[in-house]
């Protein structure tokens, strides 16, 4: 007749010593050896603690309705302009055109965020009058929530040049965020809830743009238009106006921000475990290894069912 296992149990031995022996000052060092190493490995592996994390966001982007035109008139250095800063129109004199302007910003997917903002720009000139390069300032408010509530007033710096005379000027980019350092994992940061341009000034240095884009860069958070791709189109008629078409689109991003206290722990928890359990695997065979083989002496307690067969 065939014989087969029908059941299995591991016994239990226990082995026993004083307080003061050699098995002791074993026992702590192994416990040593097997919880403090992994802590030094995950350390030093430059893994240990997560001091940057980052996230998927949709900004809540929306367009200020504040404008800054330069439109260069040749290449003596004169220009025509236009802003919506009543501070600006009336320092630049007679060098202003009032252009017809239109926005207007599309939440494609419905999700009550905007998607895309579709500007367009005529600029009136005079018959003699001709565009060979344009600078462009739009201002948005930039708003995160899903980590911290960050708000800021950020731009989309538009610069082109030609040697020959434009017509039309076509733009379609998307407007990126830039990073200098992470945002924090919450709270409320306005820091760079001010306007990028001073409207109120009625200075000129105030709508300098060396001065507008040196202040702006000096933030660590800012918005920058990414891959314009400026399209520059000629041939426009004595009469007709130069044109500024921009599409600028509201991406999806990839924000970086200090993780808190508690994802920090469990992060660096995950790589402290991750060793341990091979320092635990290996310090237990040591330990089964020594007191097996009566290495150290201890007393050994066998299975209580083999005691209780021993007794009768």
């Amino acid at each position: 007749m065939a014989i087969y296992e029908v059941f299995s149990h591991p016994s239990l031995v226990r082995y026993r010593t004083s307080v003061c022996s050699k098995a002791t000052v074993f026992l702590i060092a192994v416990l040593l050896l097997t919880y403090i190493p992994p802590l030094l490995v995950s350390y030093r592996s430059q893994g240990f603690w997560m001091k940057r994390s980052t996230y998927e966001e949709q900004p809540d982007v929306r367009f200020q309705y504040e404008v800054l035109l330069i439109a260069l008139n040749g290449t003596s250095g004169s220009f025509v302009a236009w802003s919506t800063f009543q501070n600006f129109n009336s320092l630049i004199g007679e060098r202003l055109r009032i252009p017809l302007v239109s926005a207007q910003e599309e939440d494609s997917n419905q999700d009550g965020k905007m998607d895309k903002l579709n500007f367009r720009l005529e600029l009136p000139l005079l018959p003699a009058e001709n565009v060979y390069g344009v600078q462009l300032v739009l201002t948005f408010s930039y708003q995160l929530y899903r980590m911290s509530t960050f708000v800021m007033q950020s731009m989309a710096f538009i610069q082109h040049a030609s040697p020959l005379p434009g017509a039309q000027l076509y733009i379609n980019g998307d407007l990126r965020l830039q990073q200098r350092q992470p945002l924090r994992h919450q709270g409320l940061d306005t820091t760079y809830n001010i306007s990028v341009i001073n409207g109120s000034s009625p200075y000129a240095s105030s709508y300098d743009l060396t001065n507008i884009i040196s202040s702006y860069q000096e933030r660590n958070v800012t918005t920058v238009l990414d891959n314009p791709s400026p399209l520059w189109l000629v041939g426009r008629g004595a009469s007709d106006p130069f044109v500024v078409n921009a599409v600028i689109r509201y991406p999806v991003e990839i924000i970086s921000y200090q993780p808190g206290f508690w994802e920090m722990i469990k992060f660096g928890w995950v790589q402290y475990v991750s060793v341990l359990l091979i320092f635990l695997w290996v310090f237990e065979r040591v330990k089964i290894f020594v007191f097996q083989n009566q290495i150290l002496t201890t007393v050994q307690s066998p299975p209580p069912s083999l005691f209780k067969q021993h007794q009768s």
